[in-house]
């Protein structure tokens, strides 16, 4: 079965087609839409050239905001122990080189002052009465050995004399036995001639007795050269004595002037000792001022009236607020332009202004090195990071408001790199 449809027209179709590539109405550019490209594109060049200034500019100083005022802080202890009788300062007072800061009781410190002093004065005395012992032991060893080098030329003389009469003993004994011999021969010989009476007995008696007279005399001489030969050994033995008692003196009496001059040594040792005591009660009687070694402002002041202090027990503490300067922790990244007289700008956050200085030496250390525990990296745990190092830079001299700066505060230095 065939169904007619309906159609609509060609016509109207095409004609809806064609309404819908029609163009859209063009609609007027403003002037406002034409400039903001060109705004655009003039920011973007502005702040290129500012970033590109900037780059330039950083490029030729370092700085950073870990740093801080520095300078030196001098603790005041005290050098003997005692009661504080006075302290004449305050926190936070200036005080100037030499100033009186606190006194301590000096009855102790006079006292054993005293004491040194009668030691001394006794060492002195010990010393002078010992000086003049060794002149007398000098002058008592040469008279001792001049007389003993006398006996003993007393004793060489007599030796001699004894020899020369021991020799005249035994040349009258040799003349005495000559003349006994022959005297024995003429006796002998009258005795024969009397037996055959040839001889009168008046001859014959002289003979005998002459014979007999002679051998006594020889008796005599041997007993007397015996005698002279005991002496000649009691003057040997006389003289061996005193060379010996001689040689006993020379050898003696370097040693007697060797204990003499110990003593006196040891005297003035104990006089130097007692002297360095002496000067040491002094001192420490000096001590009981406690003053001021440099100028500038008292901090921490621990002494009080009354208390008993010990000797190196800190009582109070002496900024130099004369002598400051700044210590910049910089990243070794940043040391690599930096040198020692560099110019720097120093911004202190509590003055609100900034101050001139000048870089005054470079670091020899890295701040984690001298901490108290410093990094090991063999550990095996290792991990970078960038090390800071101290740099000193100086306050140039002459600027306003110097004096209000203090040690710890905080500072922001940039350092213009050559």
């Amino acid at each position: 079965m065939i169904v007619d449809v309906e159609t609509e027209p060609e016509v109207s179709t095409f004609t809806s087609v064609d309404s819908r590539f029609e163009p859209d109405p063009v609609e007027p550019v403003s002037p406002r839409r034409r400039v903001k490209p060109f705004l655009i594109g003039a920011i973007i060049f502005v702040l290129l050239g500012a970033g590109t200034g900037w780059y330039l500019y950083a490029r030729g100083f370092e700085g950073t905001d870990d740093a801080q005022v520095d300078g030196h802080l001098n603790p005041i202890a005290a050098r003997i122990d005692g009661t504080i009788k006075a302290v004449h300062v305050e926190d936070n007072q200036r005080v100037e080189s030499g100033t009186l800061l606190a006194e301590l009781d000096p009855s102790d410190t006079q006292i054993a002052l005293e004491q040194a002093q009668a030691q001394h004065d006794q060492a002195m005395a010990q010393l002078n009465a010992s000086h003049p012992n060794l002149p007398m032991t000098l002058i008592s060893n040469h008279g001792d050995l001049t007389s003993r080098q006398a006996e003993v030329a007393g004793s060489e003389a007599a030796l001699s004399a004894a020899q020369h009469d021991l020799e005249s003993a035994e040349a009258k004994l040799k003349e005495s036995q000559a003349v006994n011999d022959r005297d024995q021969a003429d006796f002998a010989r009258f005795q024969s001639l009397f037996a055959e009476k040839l001889v009168a007995r008046v001859d014959f008696e002289h003979s005998r007795a002459a014979a007999a007279a002679q051998a006594q005399t020889v008796l005599l001489n041997q007993a007397a050269v015996a005698s002279s030969q005991k002496t000649v050994e009691q003057r040997r033995a006389q003289l061996a004595e005193q060379r010996s008692k001689l040689e006993q003196t020379q050898s003696s009496a370097p040693l007697q002037v060797a204990i003499q001059e110990a003593d006196i040594k040891g005297q003035q040792a104990n006089e130097e000792a007692t002297r360095a005591a002496l000067e040491k009660s002094r001192l420490n009687l000096s001590y009981c001022r406690i003053e001021a070694p440099v100028a500038g402002v008292i901090a921490q002041r621990s002494a009080e009236v009354g208390a008993r202090i010990s000797p190196g027990q800190q009582l109070f503490m002496i900024v130099q607020t004369d002598d400051l300067w700044v210590t910049a922790n910089f990243k070794e990244t940043q040391l690599a332009r930096m040198r020692p007289g560099q110019r720097v700008r120093i911004q202190v956050d509590a003055l609100r202004r900034s101050f001139d200085g000048t870089v005054e030496s470079m670091p020899a250390v890295t701040g984690s090195r001298t901490s108290v525990l410093p990094p090991e990296n063999a550990t095996g745990n290792y991990v970078k990071v960038v090390q800071r190092l101290p740099v000193r830079i100086r306050f140039n001299a002459g600027q306003k408001d110097l004096d209000k700066l203090r040690p710890g505060m905080s500072v922001e230095p940039k350092v213009y790199l050559d």
